[in-house]
């Protein structure tokens, strides 16, 4: 199932995905749906780094240590 979903873009990003909808002879809407998703998924993976980041009993590894590690 889908839903409509209204978003307003700068006339210069609506005339890219004119052009990427007709040089792919797919709809705008698919293209809008894979970057949308594509957005998502790389948001998330960015989220989880900083909660590692900033979590305390996450060990730090040293670049030293790293590299005896897989023998570099």
């Amino acid at each position: 199932m889908s839903k409509p979903l209204s978003v307003r873009v700068s006339d210069e990003l609506a005339l890219k995905l004119s052009e990427i909808a007709e040089e792919t002879e797919r709809p705008k809407s698919f293209h809008v749906q894979k970057a949308l998703e594509s957005y998502l998924s790389e948001i998330a993976d960015l989220q989880v780094a900083f909660d590692r980041l900033h979590d305390t009993t996450d060990p730090v590894v040293s670049i030293e240590n790293m590299r005896k590690e897989l023998e570099l």
